[in-house]
């Protein structure tokens, strides 16, 4: 079996894993070996007791159990997958929250791939029914459902056409294309997200690309939401049909739910520009794509450095789970031999380089510094007004 081959999970692969003797396999595979240079020795054993297919698929299945841990966490070595769903599939903090927030309803999971979203649906009390073209999708979601003991149902049928009736639909395109690149264009998915015009008098949630081309979305009105967990830009989310309306950031971090909203899809008034200040202050990732970042400086009576960078400036910084601070300690345009000179001056010879709006790379400039002293400081380049600089930070 070689290392990166793409393994098709079929029917009745899917059948022999959820055998007992698909299970003994899966709980064998669970405590071997499974790294790339032990994985061609282990098929060489197995193929003397199950077919090579089989093998193909029990090593494929055991290798995306040990993935999916970190989304599924001890369920994730009862369920079945395939690499692209599991790819696909949401934090386990996002699929709570949309759960948490949809509720008790009927639900209609369309395109539902393996039921992870369903399942979270069905557990948060809406009364879901699953739906895709694909026949080994569809079996594999029925088996999650019955491992997680999600009361949830699924059919294979094309929502393309007549859908069961439902309160709620739930949208789940395919989001890459055949090489596995991202689509920004929301006519561009598999199916297209025109797919949603057929299903009026419901509401209808559509999980989108983080980097989903916003003018692509706007002629459906509703509300675009972009979700972070931890400061990480995890997904884009279109609420139609319901109250929501404009831009939304949410941030979820343990257990708590941060929103930030505005009902204008129109651009801001710029904010003040200034130079650095006592703090740089750096907004949430779903704050920059919901297009916020002028309405938290205005919050927080911070300036911006440039009217196309993210950073921000302030006197203090602000207690919020929105952003993260560094106090700045100078700050000087940037020139190499500059900075290597005031860095030494200080004793500084452990840099963190951060930039936004910089060509320059870490791996160029951290050489060129030739630092040999024993303090450490965050280095953030940046631009000012258009004009390159470089901002020294406590690390």
């Amino acid at each position: 079996m070689q290392a990166g081959r793409v393994v098709t999970i079929t029917l009745d692969n899917v059948a022999f894993l959820k055998s007992a003797a698909g299970e003994a396999l899966l709980e064998r595979l669970a405590a071997a070996d499974l790294s790339e240079g032990n994985v061609l020795r282990l098929v060489t054993t197995l193929r003397k007791t199950y077919p090579p297919e089989l093998v193909r698929a029990g090593v494929e299945m055991a290798q995306l159990r040990q993935r999916a841990v970190d989304k599924f966490g001890a369920d994730a070595g009862r369920m079945l997958f395939t690499r692209e769903a599991l790819e696909q599939a949401s934090d386990p903090l996002v699929r709570r929250y949309r759960a948490e927030v949809v509720g008790r309803c009927k639900l209609v999971d369309a395109c539902c791939g393996i039921g992870t979203d369903a399942v979270a649906f069905a557990q948060g009390g809406a009364q879901v029914i699953g739906i895709d073209l694909e026949p080994v999708r569809v079996a594999m979601a029925a088996h999650n459902a019955e491992v997680s003991g999600a009361a949830a149902r699924f059919e294979i049928g094309d929502v393309r056409g007549e859908l069961p009736a439902s309160d709620v639909v739930f949208f789940d395109p395919a989001r890459r294309d055949a090489d596995g690149k991202r689509i920004h264009d929301v006519e561009r998915y598999l199916p297209p997200l025109s797919v949603i015009e057929g299903w009026a008098g419901r509401e209808v949630i559509v999980k989108l690309s983080p980097g989903v081309e916003l003018e692509s979305v706007e002629r459906y009105g509703g509300m675009v939401e972009f979700i972070s967990v931890s400061g990480e830009l995890k997904e884009a989310v279109l609420w139609r049909g319901g109250r929501h309306r404009g831009r939304q950031a949410t941030l979820l971090m343990g257990n708590h739910v941060l929103h930030w909203q505005t009902e204008r899809v129109t651009a801001a008034e710029a904010a003040r520009l200034g130079e650095p200040h006592g703090w740089l202050i750096e907004p949430d990732p779903a704050l920059l794509r919901a297009g916020l970042v002028t309405d938290v400086v205005e919050r927080f009576e911070g300036w911006m450095l440039d009217p196309t960078i993210a950073y921000f400036t302030t006197d203090d910084v602000p207690d919020s789970m929105w952003l993260r601070g560094w106090r700045v300690l100078d700050w000087m345009p940037f020139n190499v031999k500059r900075l290597r000179a005031y860095l030494r001056e200080r004793d500084v010879g452990r840099v963190t380089v951060k930039k936004r709006g910089s060509p320059v790379t870490p791996e160029s400039l951290i050489p060129q510094l030739k630092l040999k002293g024993s303090g450490a400081v965050a280095v953030v380049l940046t631009r000012l007004r258009g004009d390159p600089i470089v901002i020294i930070c406590e690390e």
